[in-house]
């Protein structure tokens, strides 16, 4: 069994007011914390990773294929392997979430 602290792992600022930390990692996932400022914005990228998610607090708004998705806290979301998108913190607290992807993004491109 592998136990990650949130502590114990680093916290990288990956755009402005956008900080993510890469939690546990298993052959088959792996698990993210994702903490956005308001206003902060994940620009449009896409991945070869199918990620699933659960907003913890907050709110904001997902776009796929120039469709606006509302989330808030209490709702989970899925998107596909290499479906492009970008999300946005509309509200005035920050978001917090937690995405999983599969397979595991051990080395994900923003902890270079």
């Amino acid at each position: 069994m592998q136990v990650e602290a949130h502590s114990a792992n680093e916290t990288v600022e990956v755009v402005d007011g956008v900080h993510l930390t890469q939690l546990a990692v298993g052959e088959r996932t792996s698990v993210q914390h994702v903490h956005m400022e308001p206003g902060a914005v994940v620009p449009e990228h896409s991945h070869e990773h199918e990620q699933v998610g659960y907003i913890t607090g907050g709110s904001g708004v997902f776009v796929v294929d120039g469709e606006e998705f509302p989330v808030s806290s209490g709702d989970s979301y899925h998107l596909v392997a290499d479906e492009p998108h970008s999300l946005e913190n509309t509200g005035d607290e920050p978001l917090d979430g937690i995405d999983v992807f599969a397979p595991p993004r051990a080395n994900p491109d923003w902890q270079d």
